[in-house]
């Protein structure tokens, strides 16, 4: 494949509320679908929030949650990516499943950096394996909201061969500034294409930030939503990384033995 239509589903999460935010996600799947959208990005743990009182019934959720994503993503053709809680051995993990075009999971990331400032490391299992798979729309390699700080998982992922990196987020106010600086760096630096969907709106004390971006390899803001729910699409022209890596050699200049342990 060599252009892809692309798209970010920037939503207020409703706390908690698990059908409601199935039915604003169902809402949006047409819209999709007419703007030819192939792959679309939803937010970090879209289906419910961090309500961490409700952390377990809404991992319980997700089986039918991932279902019916399943269904979606073959009907409409669109492979569909973002977090959901997932129970596993009496512990829950913030994991993103890549539901291919075809309705097939094809992978799942378990977030592996986990946010201590907002008690993260206390409600969650750490993930151990980074991921980039193979779709129908091309190899996707997934992060999820604060692993965007951490350049050197962000490379894992390009060196392993990924050609858009995913990433769910629900990233506040206050740092939003952080998040649209991150994406752009994390896009040049890996001459890549950067998705990243984050989520709008109130939870608790928290206020999601919105600025869901669509980052070409140079650095090229392609689509960037507002501060509200929001629909953001691209064009991807997956020719743009071979060319800019032919250009600017980055990845055949690097001196992976003199950077020591990384």
């Amino acid at each position: 494949m060599d252009e892809l239509r692309v798209g970010c589903v920037q939503m207020e999460v409703l706390p908690g509320n698990v059908a409601g935010n199935l039915d604003k996600m169902k809402a949006v799947l047409p819209r999709l679908r007419d703007r030819g959208c192939q792959l679309a990005v939803l937010p970090e743990m879209w289906a419910g929030g961090f309500v961490t009182s409700a952390l377990p019934e809404m991992a319980a959720a997700t089986p039918m949650v991932l279902g019916r994503l399943q269904e979606w993503a073959a009907h409409y053709g669109v492979a569909l990516i973002g977090s959901l809680p997932e129970a596993e051995g009496g512990k829950i993990f913030n994991t993103s499943h890549v539901v291919d075009s075809n309705g097939e999971i094809v992978g799942q990331y378990r977030k592996m950096h986990l946010f201590s400032l907002t008690g993260e490391p206390d409600h969650f299992q750490r993930g151990q394996v980074p991921l980039v798979c193979d779709t129908t729309v091309g190899r996707i390699g997934v992060a999820i909201c604060y692993d965007l700080r951490f350049p050197e998982f962000i490379r894992r992922l390009a060196l392993d061969g990924a050609q858009i990196i995913c990433l769910p987020a629900l990233w506040p106010v206050p740092r939003v500034d952080h998040w649209s600086l991150l994406l752009r760096s994390r896009a040049i630096e890996n001459q890549l294409f950067v998705i990243g969907c984050n989520g709008c709106g109130i939870e608790g004390k928290t206020h999601y930030g919105g600025a869901s971006a669509i980052i070409s390899p140079t650095g090229k803001v392609l689509a960037e939503a507002s501060r509200e729910e929001e629909l953001a699409t691209a064009r991807l022209d997956f020719a743009e990384i071979e060319s800019f890596r032919r250009h600017l050699t980055c990845f055949a200049d690097r001196l992976p033995g003199s950077y020591g342990i990384v």
